[in-house]
């Protein structure tokens, strides 16, 4: 006798959320106008002639806030993701999932094609009729009417990724008649395809199954963390589980399941913290809707601690958060301190190894250096670079004057020579460069100069 096959894996019914209304919708859709609206404007927005965020990488200069980067500037772009991660313990200590719920690019861009979804074929109720609807010229219109909207915005959402890398000046007229090609183009489409599935197709799988800040987020909460949850207490038992004779015990929970409809991961808040839940707080909003309705207080469904549920006060201020908060405040001091400290000059020098040095027929040595120097300004600048060793007495150098444009990086081989027959082996010489025309963008960097003289 055979035993039947057992599927290891059962296929997810698709989830039609119903829309909510309330404070924290409105918020919501606030975060999510104002993360959308940056994302798609700051590549048209210019500073002195310069994109705001542009990162050039044919070039190696990051255009960002107004400074040019440079790849030895890189170590700030590290210091600013340790404040990212930084602030998003804090706020999860503080709050919970806040991010998830309302400034995740996952959460922001999946509002957007819900919005969409409503646009083009109704509210929940019209959604799961047309899913059940057989195919007929009404369904493929509005599916396909679906498909076009996200298809466009999906686009624009990949060509304006590519615009933080190419100037969106240039990206977009070049798309549009057919000039652009390559890279970008191949970027334009994956980035743009990626949007249409994630915020389409898997959305809340994204975040049960592929996020993994829902795994580790449990590691920072603790009994005065934030969180939303049902009041059991109050809400049980529910209108469907008390009997017509206990009518006067019955909680304040009249099961209409609505706090499940808007869920967006579908899950249903009464059966206590799930880590499927993102806390975008659809459910309070819907539960103090119906509450107001019934001429019941709010607050059934809330934002709350277990601290709050066991009667304590909920403390803001713990030794968790104050150590989250003064590292994040050290953190961005510090990152302000490099930025302030930072010179809009670079100046790296290597000596060539693939030679020592070179005698030359009247007895000075010579070593050849590969200088690059980097102008970070907003300004064209003439430079000069001087060489000196400890004690002061100077080297030739003909490197002569290097004028740089804004955000030019130039790379030079260098020979420097004594002025007089060497007496040490090994000399340490100081390469200062220094710009004619502002005395006060100057560089200095050390190197080893080798002579093979006898001491």
């Amino acid at each position: 006798m055979t035993t039947p096959a057992t599927s290891l894996y059962a296929a997810t019914a698709k989830l039609q959320p119903r829309m909510a209304h309330g404070r924290y919708a409105r918020l919501r859709v606030a975060a999510m106008l104002g993360l959308l609206g940056l994302y798609y404007l700051l590549p048209w927005i210019s500073l002195g002639g310069q994109p705001l965020v542009l990162l050039d990488l044919p070039h190696r200069r990051f255009h960002v806030l107004g400074l040019t980067l440079m790849p030895q500037d890189l170590y700030l772009l590290a210091w600013l993701l340790v404040i990212a991660a930084m602030t998003l313990f804090l706020f999860t200590a503080l709050a919970g999932r806040l991010w998830c719920g309302y400034a995740c690019p996952q959460t922001v861009w999946t509002e957007a094609f819900l919005w969409m979804e409503r646009l083009v074929e109704g509210e929940r109720h019209a959604r799961l009729k047309l899913d059940a609807a057989p195919w007929g010229a009404n369904k493929i219109l509005r599916r396909g009417g679906r498909h076009l909207l996200w298809a466009l915005f999906s686009l624009f959402t990949g060509l304006t990724f590519v615009a933080y890398f190419v100037p969106a000046r240039e990206l977009f007229p070049a798309f549009f008649t057919g000039a652009v090609g390559g890279w970008a183009l191949f970027w334009s489409l994956f980035y743009g395809f990626a949007t249409w599935g994630n915020a389409g197709f898997l959305r809340e799988q994204v975040c049960k199954y592929m996020c993994p800040y829902a795994r580790f987020q449990s590691s920072m909460f603790d009994r005065h963390t934030l969180l939303i949850a049902y009041d059991e207490k109050r809400g049980e038992p529910r209108k469907s589980l008390a009997r017509k004779a206990d009518a006067q015990a019955r909680g304040s929970c009249v099961d209409c399941s609505l706090c499940v409809q808007v869920c967006p991961t579908g899950i249903d808040i009464r059966q206590g913290l799930q880590y499927e839940c993102i806390a975008c707080a659809a459910c309070v909003d819907v539960c103090d809707n119906v509450m107001d309705s019934v001429g019941q207080p709010r607050g059934l469904i809330r934002y709350t601690s277990s601290a709050r549920e066991e009667g304590l006060a909920t403390k803001l201020l713990r030794p968790r958060t104050l150590a989250y908060g003064l590292l994040w405040l050290l953190l961005c001091g510090g990152f302000v301190v490099m930025v302030a400290l930072r010179s809009p000059l670079q100046l790296d020098v290597m000596r060539d190894r693939h030679s020592l040095y070179r005698q030359l027929p009247d007895g000075r040595v010579e070593n050849l250096y590969t200088v690059k120097l980097a102008n970070a300004s907003a300004d064209a600048h003439r430079f000069r670079i001087e060489v000196r060793d400890r004690q002061g007495r100077a080297y030739e150098a003909d490197s002569g004057e290097i004028t740089l444009a804004p955000g030019e990086l130039r790379s030079l081989v260098l020979p420097v020579r004594t002025a007089e027959r060497p007496a040490e082996t090994v000399t340490t010489l100081l390469f200062t460069a220094a710009a004619v025309d502002a005395p006060r963008l100057r560089r200095e960097r050390e190197a080893r100069f080798l002579s093979g003289a006898q001491p």
